[in-house]
């Protein structure tokens, strides 16, 4: 599916960072929710999409799978859950944004309450949101990003025993200063395959804070375990990795590790990008595909209604992203070269389409199945039976 470099570091094409402008000021007075009411407006993904490739330029054969519609629930009964990490030795944990707690899946198959995390005050879409659990080598930590009394910030601690009966050790706070609202606080975190942390920032309801690259708003931000600017960061001393984004909730490396995210739009477009170091993607000059060579275009687009994406994951090179108010899994199918541009594809296909409800993240599990988490008790959806649920999917060969 993808071509690319090894590491994000090494991409290149790399636009220069830009400061705000008064043009911003007269694009948006105001912002509406992240996953806004629909509109009539129906995708148009070309638009978005590179030119395919010239005859001399054909993408290698890879692989692609898609879900084989079995499915079957891992855990039942999570309060407003938003995001999943697995351990390697068989536990999985889950954050739960309302109250707060991590909730471990243990190897046999039961949930059990590991800790709460100190600090959380949630209010609309802030609250306990994305972890990570990474192994140092002679330590494994927790890493969290939460909203706190006046901002979003990233905290970590010592995750504690074995597996089935795992506790959190004393939190550490590695960043502070992430602005933060009732909607727009994006809040996802993963560690890259460069080793360092990758964490996605909304604009906090105040569009202009995308494009100041002083503001960690609507940014994608990368760091060290430590909390610092990696060295070859794009801009020496920051932690800004690219800008331009309104709410980013998803991000996944491809098999030639290459840096995808999904991101909310406002009233019509919800995207899919490539993720250039230092690259700008035009938020709030642009929604959408919008063809100035300030900006980078996304790679596809959906309406408001189809997706409002929050998780995504890649599985057999196969692109997975977690739908909100579409209510389904869609599965991306493209290849880029190491510019990030389309050299194939996209070609976008739902799955689950109203059975699952809300989705909030998807995770590729080691085992070669796909976990889907639901999201239906935010307040947002309509809770079924046994909601919200973390879902196991099995994988096939893309026929």
């Amino acid at each position: 599916m993808f071509s690319g470099v090894g590491e994000n570091v090494r991409m290149r094409s790399i636009p220069k960072l830009i400061t705000a402008t008064a043009a911003l000021a007269l694009v948006l007075a105001g912002c509406v929710s992240a996953e806004p009411e629909p509109t009539p407006t129906v995708s148009t993904p070309g638009p978005s999409v590179a030119p395919g490739p010239s005859p001399t330029e054909q993408p290698a054969e890879v692989a692609a799978v898609e879900p084989t519609g079995s499915i079957r629930d891992l855990a039942t009964g999570l309060t407003s859950p938003w995001s999943v990490a697995i351990l390697d030795g068989g536990s999985a944990l889950i954050s739960e944004r309302d109250t707060a707690r991590i909730i471990e899946l243990t190897p046999g198959g039961e949930t059990r309450i590991v800790g709460t995390i100190s600090g959380v005050r949630h209010g609309g879409e802030g609250g306990l949101l994305g972890i990570e659990v990474v192994d140092t080598g002679d330590s494994l930590w927790l890493f969290a990003y939460h909203t706190a009394s006046g901002d979003n910030r990233v905290v970590r601690m010592p995750l504690l025993g074995e597996p089935g009966s795992l506790s959190l050790g004393a939190s550490e706070i590695l960043l502070t200063g992430i602005p933060r609202a009732g909607n727009h606080n994006g809040g996802r975190i993963k560690q890259g395959p460069d080793g360092h942390l990758y964490v996605t920032t909304g604009d906090a309801a105040n569009p202009s804070l995308s494009q100041d690259p002083g503001s960690l708003a609507g940014k994608i931000l990368r760091m060290t375990f430590a909390g610092t600017a990696p060295d070859d960061n794009p801009t020496p001393g920051s932690l800004v990795y690219s800008i331009g984004h309104r709410n980013p909730q998803g991000i996944a490396w491809d098999s030639a590790g290459q840096l995808w995210a999904a991101e909310f739009g406002q009233n019509t477009w919800d995207e899919l990008n490539v993720i250039m170091p230092g690259a700008n993607y035009g938020w709030p000059v642009v929604e959408g595909t919008g063809g100035d060579d300030r900006f980078r275009d996304p790679i596809i687009v959906w309406s408001t209604a189809e997706a409002s994406p929050s998780g995504l994951a890649i599985a057999g090179d196969t692109l997975f992203l977690a739908a909100l108010r579409g209510q389904r899994l869609w599965a991306v199918y493209a290849t880029v070269d190491p510019n990030g541009t389309v050299m194939q594809g996209p070609d976008a296909e739902a799955w689950f389409t109203g059975e699952l409800g809300r989705i909030r993240d998807v995770v590729a599990a080691p085992d070669g199945t796909l976990w889907i988490l639901t999201n239906n008790t935010d307040g947002r959806g309509s809770p079924r039976a046994g909601d919200d649920r973390l879902i196991e999917v099995e994988l096939r060969e893309r026929t």
